[in-house]
């Protein structure tokens, strides 16, 4: 199949899957999600995805109707019949199905589980990125992966309409993380990133990315940075699950960056190699 889509069960192509009205995502976004890409038909980092997932839903108070390894199982079983082995791979779980009312349904009714899969590929490593920078207005829970995404929607659309690439998201100064991504500097050979407190989600690629400098002998300090921080930065970089380490060259018209390009070299060819070797049959 080119691409294709899963609910409780049931599968087939994306255009063809239908959900339930009443499933209270229609109505509240209630529940949480997790992606990550598939190469040669083997997903990436999916232990690391699975538990995310399953924390968010345990924070969530939602309970998956599968276990760890079953809903694994699942994903592996899926992608196997998609004809394209290099995938965006995505789920999600809601809190169940029921006629709206905010309260969590009183018949113990199980979560829906979601799954999409669509032929992707990783963005280039190599990938310049421009980008705007936006108070960060969301709520206080940013460490739940949840499905409550209008301020990220509007944010990078936002971005699109400026002619960039990602919004960067700050609390009066302090920098948090972008609108889909973790955001991270480089300055004197160490990198820094924002602390895994509830105002950011801990990226599977940001812990990635710290590993591979440890590993490579660079620091690593995970400590709030501000804006101006960001401004002076030796690098700034971008990560997510399919942009491991992207270079950051512009922010709100200004330039950045550019005074580390060896040690943002090394830990690119790092990351990729980790990916493909990960990902080779």
């Amino acid at each position: 199949m080119k691409n294709l889509g899963y609910y409780n069960g049931k599968y087939d192509e994306i255009e063809n899957m239908y959900i339930p009205m009443n499933d209270r995502v229609c109505y509240f976004g209630d529940g949480c999600y997790d992606a990550t890409y598939s190469r040669n038909h083997i997903i990436y980092n999916l232990d690391e995805h699975i538990d995310r997932f399953y924390n968010s839903a345990a924070l969530l108070r939602i309970e998956i109707p599968h276990t760890k390894d079953e809903m694994k199982a699942i994903l592996k079983e899926i992608l196997s019949k998609m004809d394209d082995g290099d995938c965006f791979v995505y789920w999600q779980a809601t809190r169940g199905t029921g006629i709206r009312n905010h309260a969590f349904p009183d018949d113990g009714s199980k979560a829906n589980i979601w799954i999409t899969f669509k032929p992707c590929k990783t963005q280039p490593i190599d990938t310049k990125l421009k980008m705007i920078t936006l108070e960060d207005t969301r709520f206080l829970h940013c460490n739940i992966k949840t499905l409550n995404l209008l301020p990220s929607v509007i944010a990078t659309q936002k971005a699109k309409e400026a002619g960039c690439d990602e919004t960067i998201f700050h609390r009066h100064g302090r920098v948090t993380e972008c609108a889909h991504s973790n955001i991270h500097i480089i300055k004197d050979n160490i990198l820094v990133t924002a602390p895994t407190d509830h105002l950011i989600l801990p990226g599977i690629a940001r812990a990635n990315l710290i590993k591979m400098c440890k590993k490579l002998g660079y620091g690593v300090d995970e400590t709030e940075y501000t804006l101006d921080d960001l401004m002076n930065a030796d690098e700034v970089i971008l990560s997510s699950s399919g942009s491991f380490c992207i270079q950051v060259v512009e922010v709100d018209g200004k330039k950045v960056g550019g005074k580390a390009p060896e040690m943002l070299k090394n830990l690119q060819d790092a990351l990729v190699k980790d990916f493909m070797d990960a990902t080779d049959k």
